[in-house]
């Protein structure tokens, strides 16, 4: 049973922390569930959705993707139109405003593919806060370009060497900072995961996204869509498509999880897909579990779907039987990246990149061409282009 009250998405989310920490991150949901239902809240962060993001962001049709896969009408929900290039910034922008109201002096983050670091960065420099963006080390060699945009815009990088040096270690180090200064710092998770409040925030400031294609696409198309189609690492940009089309059950919710070295191999990210449920980062939900039933180390060489776990949400709504899961490689994302690159002149994150292979494995199931699809293209592939043109070839 779902209690959005105590972060309970069926038998999944909750919290699961020390008690000194389950009472700061309970005083958090306290100050959340106050602020959101106020108008001055709800004002201010339109006001900055508007202005500072740019929203709504763009629902465009894909013509020649379209012609080139037949069948249904491709659309493409333009996040990486957004200010910093995804569809993070809905998310800090939201958060932001919670921590400032909280008193906050300074942000603390992790980061994969650099995206939520960069935007935590800017919506610190925006609120003049300090800020600390944890990043794997290898995430760091894979996303120079977000690196230094983090650090031109005042942040600290702090590299991880820990474990992999990937997300899940990020996460593992932020966390520790955070509970060293609880009351000065605010702890800005970029994903729909972690202990209560974060899944439910995450996916309230990212539910805009589907909102607006709902909207959209009733203009454009005068029907809903056939399927809405997202990547799923963490699962905000999943969430923030998928949310508004939850009751709508003639649409199809479509999340692409990392197949990276395939799905057979132990190289990737199939939370959803081969996982089973556990504890992770303080919350319940579908984890990846290696032989001896231990919490998996997960590969994706797109960083930010590189974690071994799954929003609560999704895992919740896998077992209602709402999800459709797909899975992309590695080479699947590759190919579609440069394919969308040259069909439309849009080069795509390397994250979104597995929500367009999904199309070109699945070409045969929408042939309508009556049919409308969406795809969250949730960032821009700026931070992956030397990466992919290096090391994935």
């Amino acid at each position: 049973m779902t209690n959005e009250t105590n972060g309970n998405f069926g038998e999944f989310g909750g919290t699961y922390l020390p008690d000194f920490l389950a009472d700061i991150l309970k005083e958090l949901a306290d100050k959340y569930d106050e602020l959101k239902v106020t108008e001055e809240f709800q004002n201010e962060l339109k006001k900055l959705y508007r202005e500072y993001a740019g929203r709504p962001s763009l629902l465009y049709y894909a013509e020649r993707l379209t012609k080139e896969l037949g069948g249904a009408k491709i659309y493409l929900k333009r996040e990486d139109l957004n200010h910093t290039g995804a569809h993070k910034i809905n998310n800090v922008i939201g958060q932001g405003l919670v921590a400032k109201s909280l008193g906050a002096k300074k942000l603390i983050a992790e980061t994969g593919a650099g995206q939520h670091g960069v935007a935590t960065a800017t919506i610190a420099a925006y609120l003049n806060m300090d800020c600390d963006i944890y990043m794997g080390a290898r995430d760091m060699g894979a996303q120079k370009p977000n690196v230094y945009r983090m650090k031109a815009l005042g942040a600290n990088v702090i590299a991880v060497t820990a474990g992999q040096g990937t997300l899940k270690d990020a996460v593992d180090v932020a966390l520790g900072a955070y509970a060293q200064d609880p009351q000065g710092s605010y702890y800005l998770l970029g994903s729909a995961v972690g202990p209560h409040p974060y899944p439910m925030m995450v996916r309230d400031f990212q539910q805009v996204i589907g909102e607006e294609i709902k909207a959209q696409i009733q203009e454009l198309e005068g029907k809903q869509p056939k399927a809405v189609i997202a990547c799923a690492g963490g699962g905000s940009n999943a969430l923030g498509a998928f949310t508004a089309f939850i009751p709508d059950e003639n649409v199809e919710l479509v999340a692409v999880e990392p197949a990276g070295k395939g799905a057979d191999t132990n190289r990737h990210g199939l939370a959803l897909g081969k996982g089973a449920p556990d504890v992770i980062h303080g919350f319940k939900t579908y984890v990846m579990h290696d032989e001896n039933g231990e919490i998996a180390e997960s590969y994706s060489a797109a960083s930010g779907l590189d974690y071994p776990g799954i929003s609560p949400i999704l895992s919740m709504l896998k077992d209602n039987g709402r999800l459709t899961l797909g899975g992309a490689s590695d080479k699947e994302a590759v190919d579609a990246f440069i394919a969308l690159s040259r069909l439309e002149g849009i080069i795509p994150a390397l994250e979104s990149s597995h929500a367009i292979a999904y199309l070109f494995q699945n070409h045969g199931k929408y042939t309508n061409p009556d049919d409308v699809i969406v795809v969250n293209l949730s960032g821009r592939g700026d931070k992956d282009v030397e990466n992919v043109f290096e090391n994935l070839m």
